[in-house]
């Protein structure tokens, strides 16, 4: 059984679930989205990748400042939608909305774990092993609102961000279909979080992107992956600021402190006890490359910094 619905989203990982639920055959009356906004040096306003999804799927698209805009909340009810779907769309939803209809969210965390804008990147800092995603009926609070269903998802030791989002999208996506068959069938079931096991995931900030290599091998090479492949974490190389984008521990303990050791084609950098060996990074106002093929062009020093200010 299907339902007709609304969709609010952004990212990619909005985007795939709404292509799962349209390929499941629901019917989708309008997907809302963010306004396009400038990226990159060029200040090119670019669409979000839901925006895109949306035109593909030729699906009506509507991209207010405020998804609570009463004109928006106005065609929500002549278009008679059941239910709207939400996956990370960066707006907060007003009480009108989320008294009227059911508001269904797809949160890439076990809650009440990892509450915030944030729970990929932050479970991933934190070294755990383990995550999912949960179907939430929207309240007022934090991710607080009473749960329909959770998804639970192993992490791969070298798994980045980005390909455990996309894990976590197909599963939200393959949930969030049976809820809204539920919901079409009056059957869908909801239980409150429990009090136990409460934890943020604040916003990515500047200070949660540069690297303390007087850390841990294993946490600076979790952080590192933590922020790939869509923000990158951040050091000093001679001065200047790069990004590093994959690393792992490495077996080797004495090195000298600040200073990268270049062996065999590696970047060896000192940690707290140990290593990690740089695999990828970016140099200022370069491409992404292996670090191997870096070591090659680059003429610079190995010196190692913090970021200003950080």
């Amino acid at each position: 059984m299907s339902s007709r619905i609304a969709f609010a989203g952004s990212p990619p990982a909005a985007a795939t679930v709404l292509r799962a639920l349209v390929a499941a055959g629901h019917d989708v009356a309008v997907v809302i989205s963010q306004p396009d906004r400038p990226k990159g040096r060029g200040g090119k306003t670019v669409p979000t990748a839901v925006s895109i999804a949306a035109s593909e799927l030729r699906l009506a698209l509507r991209r207010p400042a405020s998804i609570n805009d009463p004109a928006t909340l106005d065609e929500l009810d002549a278009l008679r939608v059941a239910a709207v779907c939400v996956v990370g769309f960066g707006q907060i939803l007003r009480e009108r909305l989320l008294t009227t209809w059911p508001c269904l969210n797809v949160h890439f965390s076990i809650l009440p774990a990892y509450r915030g804008a944030a729970p990929v990147e932050r479970a991933l800092i934190d070294g755990c092993t383990e995550t999912g995603v949960t179907i939430m009926r929207m309240d007022a609070g934090l991710d607080t609102g009473p749960i329909n269903a959770i998804g639970r998802l192993d992490i791969g030791p070298d798994e980045d961000a980005g390909s455990l989002l996309d894990r976590l999208a197909v599963g939200g996506g393959a949930l969030l279909n049976q809820a809204l068959v539920d919901l079409a069938a009056g059957a869908l079931t909801l239980y409150d979080q429990p009090d136990e096991g409460v934890s943020l995931a604040p916003k990515i900030l500047e200070a949660d992107i540069a690297l303390d290599f007087t850390d841990a091998p294993a946490t600076v090479a979790n952080r590192i992956r933590a922020l790939s492949p869509h923000i990158g974490a951040a050091c000093l190389i001679d001065g200047q600021r790069f990004k590093l984008w994959a690393a792992r521990p490495a077996d080797v303990d004495d090195l000298q402190p600040g200073v990268i050791r270049v062996e065999d084609g590696r970047m060896l950098v000192p940690c707290r006890e140990g290593a990690i060996d740089v695999l990828e990074l970016q140099p200022p106002n370069r491409s992404r490359m292996r670090a191997a093929d870096f070591l090659r062009g680059w003429r610079g020093g190995f010196g190692l910094g913090q970021i200003p200010g950080q």
